[in-house]
């Protein structure tokens, strides 16, 4: 189920209703959730919910055993297991066709020539996300940061969760399970927040991402015959296309939590105002690349090793990163660009020299700020190059006709001409997230009710010549 469908606008309001009618009773609430998460899964494909299930109790009775367990030994034979389990079924589901291809096309490079077909394999919705919160569940029980939980309705209805559960955030069980234990108090003023978040969700979603995804899908499809500027627009359309759809999604999902009084974590936070790479992974999927730096880049040694070690502990953690978001080697390559943006930034000890951004309380960004901002947005931007095409090679030649095909007029698209005022209101949208930057949503202040007619306006307007698209998280 979709967050910008018909089916969800009728979906939540009867869930919203249902579970604060019993307020009263935590555990009535808790299974409302865990029933309503199940059926928004299994709106997609019922028959993922068999492996959701099995996942959720895999590492429910895991926790438990590691509780209870003081010998090193098994405990951890009890990790592996759990590892084994869920990073077994996300390989065979999401990576198992990209290995048995690249092991054939390996083999045929030294004239060995295999006749295996790959296998018609659905990649279940989220599974990236819920297989990597419930093994941060069981690794921060092994490393006795939290206690395990003995309520399985409260652990099935936190892996399931359905705000969160196909797109993240990526919750910790320190965070997101005590809120299920905790007896929730009907309060107007967070549900007036959720509303909020939701409705700017909503916004970025259907006016600017699927806008945005029009002219970028027509340029990417046909880059082979486009100019150097239609190229260059389509990298930045993408740019925007993806930080809209991916936010606009989290904020649905953080507003949505709202209103059953839950606190997710934040997971953006004004990316593309980054000075560098180390600040735009602070601002970018912040609870995937917090997850990757405490249980890959810590436990690998962090920076606390000598210089060449922290270098391949970044450079494996990027990798990764690059490859959790999907089985092609364009990930990897976008993933590996990233890992050399940041390397440089490691060796000379300032990436983390925008911990508190400077620029926070002031009006405008001085011109030395401005130039860092777009020097660092440009670069995000190339790189999304490959994390958008096809094919490396397909990258590598629209890349290559950036450079070679020289013109900056702006090109006939398949689909209608160039929109200006797309590129309008894509500079009104930066100026807007800018002059709001320190607020979790815009409709703060003297204006807000302004404001949210103007927004309520454009969706109305401006969303109804948008494709109904996915959120495109949701094939990771």
């Amino acid at each position: 189920m979709l967050f910008n469908s018909l089916a969800f606008l009728v979906f939540l309001p009867l869930v919203f209703i249902l579970y604060w009618s019993f307020k009263g009773s935590k555990k009535i609430q808790n299974i409302i959730i865990l029933i309503s998460s199940y059926f928004f899964y299994g709106w997609w494909d019922y028959r993922f919910l068999g492996l959701l299930a099995l996942s959720t109790l895999v590492d429910y009775l895991i926790g438990l055993a590691l509780e209870n367990q003081k010998e090193k030994s098994v405990r951890r034979s009890l990790l592996v297991l759990s590892l084994c389990v869920n990073i077994g079924i996300l390989a065979f589901f999401k990576y198992f066709n990209f290995f048995l291809e690249s092991w054939t096309e390996a083999w045929g490079g030294l004239g060995v020539n295999f006749n295996i077909s790959s296998l018609n394999i659905i990649l279940p919705v989220g599974i990236s996300f819920y297989t990597f919160q419930t093994l941060s569940y069981i690794i921060d029980i092994y490393r006795g940061k939290i206690k395990a939980t003995k309520n399985f309705i409260n652990f099935a209805a936190f892996v399931s969760f359905f705000p969160q559960l196909v797109a993240g955030p990526i919750e910790r069980a320190a965070n997101l399970l005590p809120q299920f234990r905790r007896k929730k108090r009907f309060i107007p003023s967070q549900i007036i927040f959720g509303l909020n978040l939701i409705l700017w969700g909503l916004f970025k979603k259907i006016v600017i991402a699927d806008n945005c995804a029009i002219y970028a899908d027509s340029i990417f499809r046909n880059y082979e015959n486009l100019n150097s500027a239609t190229l260059l627009l389509g990298a930045f359309y993408f740019s925007f296309q993806i930080y809209a759809d991916f936010s606009g999604y989290t904020d649905i999902a953080i507003g949505v939590a709202k209103l059953f009084g839950y606190d997710l974590m934040r997971n953006f936070n004004y990316p593309y105002f980054s000075r560098n790479i180390g600040e735009f992974w602070r601002r970018w999927h912040i609870s995937l690349s917090t997850w990757f730096r405490d249980y890959i880049y810590i436990p690998l040694g962090g920076s606390r090793v000598g210089e060449w070690y922290r270098i391949r502990n970044i450079l494996i953690v990027f990798l990764l990163s690059g490859f959790w978001h999907g089985a092609n080697w364009t990930f990897l390559i976008w993933g590996g660009i990233h890992a050399a943006l940041f390397i440089p930034l490691l060796i000379t000890k300032t990436n983390r020299k925008y911990l508190n951004p400077k620029h926070s309380n002031s009006i405008f960004p001085s011109f030395r700020e401005l130039l860092k901002i777009l020097g660092t947005f440009s670069l995000v931007t190339f790189a999304w190059i490959f994390f958008r095409s096809e094919s490396v090679s397909a990258a590598f030649e629209y890349i290559k006709r950036i450079f070679m095909s020289l013109k900056f007029d702006i090109e006939y698209l398949p689909i209608e001409r160039f929109s200006v005022e797309l590129v309008l209101l894509l500079l009104i949208f930066i100026g807007f997230e800018w002059f709001h930057r320190m607020a979790e949503h815009p409709f703060t202040g003297k204006l807000k009710w302004l404001k949210i007619t103007v927004v309520v306006f454009m969706l109305l307007t401006l969303g109804v010549y948008s494709d109904y698209q996915e959120f495109i998280y949701f094939q990771f």
